[in-house]
């Protein structure tokens, strides 16, 4: 535990992860745009940092764990950014979802500068970032990710931190998961749409369900919220709105056809239209509740 962390951006996800690592003995510097989180983990034992810049001038690995792409060029390139005073043999690791075009761009950035570059974002929303559960995909050299190894064990599931392969192949990763959770999410609110407009208890379909094949973990935790129609966000409706532009701008580039990822995008972006960003992403239950003409 001999290097420093330095953490920005202390949101849904990165407070309970910087949280996760002071419990478990790193020394830590904190940043972010939002004072009250940053007092949160002062209190905690952090110290704070005025801009990234006097994060990397305090710290070996910097984890950036911020919103969207241009928002990690800010952190790491902007004004009193990353790169201003980054030291060489430092290692950089962005834990957000970004594109994989600009996980790789940033890394030759970084690597120009003499500095190691991870794109490691994650899966398993806010409870996973509180219980230091998620699912770490690893995009980078494998040396580096051995050497911060350890701080990912202390965020995520140890067996669940993947070495996916180099610079943007993480968010690869980061962007399958989004198409694989978007398609069990859309096949889930479409099978309580029937069973709903069939006159029989969603509740008692979910249940049994989950004893068969089609048991999922989408269909046990978001399966839940929906039939409870609780959609205080684990993960914004907004975010994954973000996350599945990247997915068709990744599908496009690639010449991949995705047209169940599209019809998700377009049942989320009727809950933007709709003005429900802030809520969970499960929330698309509703839009296709609607569409069957149902209530929400």
């Amino acid at each position: 535990m001999a290097d420093r962390i330095g953490f920005i951006g202390l949101g849904l996800m990165g407070k309970p992860m910087a949280h996760n690592l002071l419990n478990k003995g790193f020394s830590l510097t904190v940043h972010s745009r939002s004072r009250p989180p940053v007092d949160d983990l002062v209190r905690a034992g952090a110290v704070a940092a005025a801009t990234p810049a006097d994060v990397a001038r305090q710290c070996d690995v910097i984890i950036t764990m911020v919103p969207d792409g241009p928002d990690v060029r800010a952190v790491l390139e902007g004004p009193s950014g990353v790169f201003d005073a980054v030291r060489p043999g430092s290692v950089i690791v962005d834990m957000s979802t970004i594109a994989p075009a600009a996980a790789r761009d940033l890394a030759e950035r970084a690597a120009a500068r003499g500095v190691a570059m991870l794109d490691a974002p994650v899966s398993g929303g806010e409870i996973g970032a509180i219980n230091a559960s998620l699912s770490i995909m690893v995009g980078g050299a494998a040396e580096t990710l051995e050497r911060v190894r350890p701080i990912f064990n202390a965020l995520g599931n140890p067996e669940r931190v993947v070495h996916i392969g180099p610079a943007g192949a993480g968010q690869v990763c980061k962007a399958c998961n989004q198409i694989c959770i978007g398609g069990a999410l859309a096949s889930v609110s479409e099978a309580f749409a029937m069973a709903r407009k069939a006159g029989v208890d969603p509740a008692k379909v979910r249940e049994a369900l989950l004893g068969g094949f089609a048991a999922s973990r989408v269909l046990d935790v978001h399966g839940e919220r929906i039939l409870n129609g609780n959609y205080v966000p684990g993960f914004k409706t907004k975010l994954y709105h973000k996350d599945l532009g990247i997915v068709m701008q990744t599908a496009h580039e690639l010449a991949v056809s995705a047209p169940v990822a599209a019809v998700v995008q377009q049942y989320v972006s009727a809950l933007m239209a709709d003005g429900r960003g802030e809520d969970d992403y499960s929330a698309l239950a509703t839009a296709v509740f609607a569409a069957a003409g149902l209530d929400r």
